[in-house]
C-alpha cells in the first residue's frame, strides 16, 4: 500500500501539533525548587515543614538532602528526620526501612539511641492489651509480632544505652508492652476455656505464666491452668497449679481457705 504525500499545510499542522506536544511535555515535568538552595539552606526549609506538620513536602526535601550531602553528618540527621516524617505520616514499612538502612550504615552513631527509640515508637500499639473492643472480638490469634518487635527496640535501648535521655520512657512501654501481651494471652485463655476448649485454654494460661511470670496476669493464669486441667482429668497437673497459685498468691481472690475456688462457671463473666 503506498501513502500519498503530506500537503505542504498538513505538514505545517503535524509540526506545530509535535513543537505543542513538545511544550506541554516540558511543562508538566516536575520542577526542583530547591536545586539552587545550599545544604543548610534545605535542610532548614525540610526542617520547618517537618514542624509545621507539611510531612509530605518534608520527606521529599530529605531524600534530596540524603542523596546531595551522602557522607555527612547532615546526611546522617536527613535520614533520621526522614524515618520521623513517615513515621508521623502512619507509613509504618517506609519508616523502619529507613531506620533499619541507618542502625546498619551508621552502628557507631551519637543518635543510636534515638534511631532505637524511634523504631520501637513505630511498632508501638497503643491498642494492646484489654481494650472495650477487644472483649467483642473473636479472641482467637492476632498478629503480636509489632509488640515484641518494639518491645526488644526499647530493650536494646535500654541495655546498650541506660543513661540515654531516651531509656527511661523506653522502660515504661517495655512495661506497658508486657502486661498487655500479657492481658492478651489471658483474653485468649479465657475465650478457650468459656467455649470448653480446655487443652487450648490451659496452654495459652501455662504461656502467660512462662512468658510473663511478674504481670498481673499470671495469678489468673494459674488459676485457669488449675480448672483447666480439672476439666481435663488432670489431677496431677491441676495439682502443681494450684500449689504455684498458693505459694505465689496466697491472698489471692481464686482461693477459698487456701484452697482453690470451684467458682470456674461464674467467674469469666464478669470480664
Amino acid at each position: 500500500m503506498s501513502f500519498l504525500p503530506l500537503s505542504r499545510h498538513s505538514k505545517a499542522l503535524v509540526s506545530t501539533l509535535a513543537l505543542a506536544a513538545l511544550l506541554a511535555g516540558c511543562g508538566t515535568s516536575p520542577r526542583d525548587d530547591t536545586a539552587k538552595m545550599s545544604v543548610d539552606e534545605l535542610y532548614a526549609d525540610a526542617k520547618d515543614d517537618l514542624n509545621t506538620g507539611n510531612y509530605d513536602r518534608a520527606i521529599k526535601s530529605f531524600e534530596r538532602l540524603e542523596g546531595r550531602a551522602a557522607g555527612t553528618v547532615i546526611a546522617e540527621q536527613a535520614q533520621l528526620e526522614l524515618a520521623y516524617a513517615y513515621y508521623k505520616t502512619n507509613d509504618r514499612v517506609q519508616a523502619l526501612a529507613t531506620l533499619d538502612r541507618f542502625i546498619k550504615l551508621h552502628p557507631s552513631s551519637p543518635a543510636l539511641d534515638y534511631a532505637l527509640y524511634l523504631k520501637g515508637l513505630v511498632n508501638f500499639n497503643d491498642n494492646l492489651g484489654i481494650l472495650g473492643s477487644v472483649s467483642r472480638q473473636d479472641l482467637s490469634e492476632r498478629d503480636q509480632q509489632a509488640s515484641r518487635d518494639s518491645y526488644q527496640s526499647f530493650k536494646q535501648l535500654v541495655e546498650r544505652f541506660p543513661q540515654s535521655q531516651y531509656a527511661p520512657d523506653s522502660q515504661l512501654r517495655m512495661n506497658y508492652i508486657v502486661n498487655s501481651l500479657a492481658s492478651y494471652e489471658l483474653h485468649v485463655a479465657r475465650y478457650y476455656f468459656r467455649r470448653g476448649a480446655y487443652v487450648a485454654s490451659a496452654n495459652r494460661a501455662q504461656q502467660t505464666v512462662t512468658e510473663f511470670q511478674q504481670s498481673p496476669s499470671a495469678e489468673e493464669a494459674l488459676f485457669i491452668m488449675a480448672q483447666s486441667y480439672e476439666r481435663l482429668g488432670l489431677k496431677e497437673l491441676r495439682d502443681d497449679a494450684e500449689r504455684v497459685l498458693r505459694q505465689n498468691y496466697p491472698q489471692s481472690n481464686f482461693l477459698v481457705d487456701g484452697q482453690l475456688s470451684k467458682r470456674a462457671t461464674r467467674w469469666w463473666q464478669f470480664w
